[in-house]
């Protein structure tokens, strides 16, 4: 009796067993079978070649296909370039899923008509409130008032309260105009005898937006601090400074390697570590999702410090990992 419940308890662990199998084949092949398309213009730019890196390392790992496309240019922001590359991929390749990078509102109604195609489709790098963009599934990226008041934070207690403060956004766009807004507001409330000048606008091209700088340091000889909303600000301004011989506390966005290097060196104080992998590694997640039919959270902010040369290792071991 008690030999036939041993063998019954064992023909029914190796039917366990058994179904786990199968159940883990099926998923994979599930996995495998969803397709998802990452459209982005711009597509070169360092600091958007590292947000692909955490998208297609995150697809890797979950076991979806995964495609990226947009115009290849490091410093030229072209939708209308990008928009024929994503329905060429479009035409060749069934996807379950699309993620549109939306910084610049005059790639909503592209989101609008891909979402009336049938496609669910996220964003990111922008939290768009819910209903503005029709179609709009899901959204995800750092906090950015957040990351502004963290800026102003660090430069204000660096600064001991009393200065001037440069601020330059690479474009006027929803991201950098509320982090600008955040930034300017929270100097204001927190440290009265700080001067924040008039938003300038940097552009991409580094050459250009280190002119700029330059101008600004010599039209503005109190300057004691500079914040840049974009990528490239840390870059531009440590030039500028070291161009016009200032001594000038830098906080910039984006932790690339050319960035972590100059925090490193000392030419700058500190890099908002804006979520670029995290919040791009979350895009695959709710893309594959929502491709199984799945319900997602529509916004998905994460957070994002201002790190200084005390921070680093944890982010030049990141970039390693993401092959940067």
């Amino acid at each position: 009796m008690k030999i036939d419940l041993r063998k019954g308890l064992i023909r029914t662990a190796f039917a366990a067993m058994a179904a786990a199998a199968s159940l883990g084949s099926a998923s994979l092949a599930q996995a495998a079978d969803i397709h998802l398309l990452w459209v982005q213009a711009m597509k070169d730019h360092p600091v958007h070649r590292l947000m692909q890196a955490g998208f297609l390392n995150k697809c890797k790992e979950l076991g979806y296909t995964c495609e990226v496309v947009g115009d290849p240019s490091a410093t030229n922001w072209d939708i209308p370039a990008t928009l024929p590359l994503a329905e060429a991929a479009l035409a060749r390749t069934k996807y379950d899923a699309i993620g549109v990078y939306g910084p610049d509102p005059a790639i909503y109604s592209y989101i609008s008509k891909l979402a009336k195609e049938g496609f669910p489709i996220v964003t990111w790098h922008v939290l768009p409130p819910e209903g503005t963009v029709q179609g709009l599934k899901a959204a995800t990226g750092e906090d950015i008032a957040g990351a502004g008041q963290n800026a102003a934070v660090a430069i204000g207690e660096k600064l001991g309260g009393k200065g001037t403060v440069a601020l330059t956004q690479g474009a006027s766009n929803d991201t950098e105009n509320a982090m600008s807004a955040a930034f300017r507001k929270t100097i204001a409330e927190k440290y009265p005898n700080i001067k924040v000048l008039d938003t300038q606008m940097e552009g991409f091209e580094p050459s250009a937006a280190e002119a700029k700088a330059v101008a600004i340091l010599q039209g503005n000889p109190d300057v004691t601090a500079a914040f840049g909303t974009t990528g490239n600000s840390i870059q531009t301004w440590s030039g500028a400074a070291r161009k016009a011989g200032r001594d000038v506390v830098i906080i910039g966005m984006d932790y690339i390697r050319q960035n972590l290097d100059l925090v490193k060196s000392g030419a700058a104080y500190g890099i908002v570590a804006q979520p670029l992998y995290e919040e791009s590694a979350k895009v695959a997640e709710l893309l594959g999702d929502l491709a199984q039919g799945k319900a997602v959270p529509y916004s998905n902010p994460l957070p994002a410090r201002v790190i200084t040369a005390a921070d680093l290792d944890p982010y030049y071991k990141m970039l390693d990992n993401a092959g940067q």
